[in-house]
């Protein structure tokens, strides 16, 4: 069975625009800051930008240069954390090499951290707390399967990747004590030696490893569920633009041995998006 993020990102889109239909006139505002002209950032801030248009979430976007510094991007920041209007700020990844990505994004006020990035945001999830703005793909993976029927408690995950960003995160979110958590966590990457025997053994397999293709039908176990959050891009001359974006998993071989599979597009992506306008809303009220 495919996990159609995209159908369940669809739903979600509508409840939020119901919700903030009851808040108007007032309205959240997200801002979105890119520096850089990385072409794949601003496809993502602008399809961030659509989806909040579409729900009635207010937008603002403001794109820097490459050359842009570490003062005056965290000036920026704290103009924006002392604006009353302003309810959520994105900071897209990735940044300039010379700029010291913790220390920026650290600057952002914790309660305005829709991406849920600031240190204080992650120990507010390491501890539990419920009013943490939550990292937005985990966020999503749990989301995703909750609404898809498929159980967590009991259930061994294993998370291949150990980011700041999906990684380290989700396993906090999953190990959690309570609805849609209570799993067994083991955190896979790339200093450990035998992957597969790891892979193998998960009721519930989250591929982040940023590799292509990285997990076959060898490695994983009958009827798991497979989430691919992984973003490659391979040439292929049949496609218009010369390369096409595939997952960190076999997808064709794979999904002929496992219960549920993400596909890459449509699985994780639009999920992320959904959250996203969700912590928006979140840290709004």
């Amino acid at each position: 069975m495919i996990i159609d993020g995209t159908a369940i990102a669809a739903q979600i889109h509508e409840e939020l625009a119901a919700q903030l239909k009851t808040l108007m006139p007032r309205r959240p505002q997200l801002v979105a800051i890119l520096v850089g002209d990385n072409p794949a950032s601003h496809l993502y801030v602008n399809s961030k930008v659509q989806a909040c248009q579409k729900v009635g979430i207010s937008s603002k976007k403001f794109l820097l240069p490459t050359t842009t510094t570490e003062t005056e991007l965290t000036n920026l920041i704290g103009l924006l954390n002392q604006d009353p209007e302003v309810t959520g700020i994105l900071l897209q990844m990735p940044l300039p090499s010379h700029l010291n990505t913790l220390h920026v994004v650290n600057r952002i006020n914790p309660a305005k951290d829709v991406d849920g990035a600031t240190a204080y945001n992650h120990g507010k999830l390491v501890m539990g707390d419920p009013t943490a703005l939550v990292p937005c793909t985990p966020l999503g993976i749990q989301v995703m399967l909750q609404r898809t029927g498929i159980p967590i408690e009991g259930k061994h995950v294993v998370i291949a990747g150990r980011s700041n960003i999906v990684g380290k995160p989700l396993a906090c979110l999953l190990m959690q004590k309570g609805a849609g958590a209570n799993a067994t966590v083991t955190v896979v990457h790339s200093h450990t030696p035998d992957i597969g025997y790891f892979s193998r053994q998960a009721d519930i397999l989250v591929a982040a490893i940023g590799q292509a293709h990285y997990f076959t039908a060898d490695r994983v176990k009958d009827g798991a569920v497979v989430i691919d959050v992984g973003q490659n891009q391979l040439p292929d001359p049949t496609h218009p633009k010369g390369k096409r974006l595939v997952g960190d998993v076999a997808y064709d071989e794979v999904k002929k041995k496992c219960s549920w599979i993400t596909p890459v597009p449509g699985g994780v992506g639009p999920m992320t998006i959904a959250m996203l306008l969700s912590n928006t809303l979140k840290a709004f009220r």
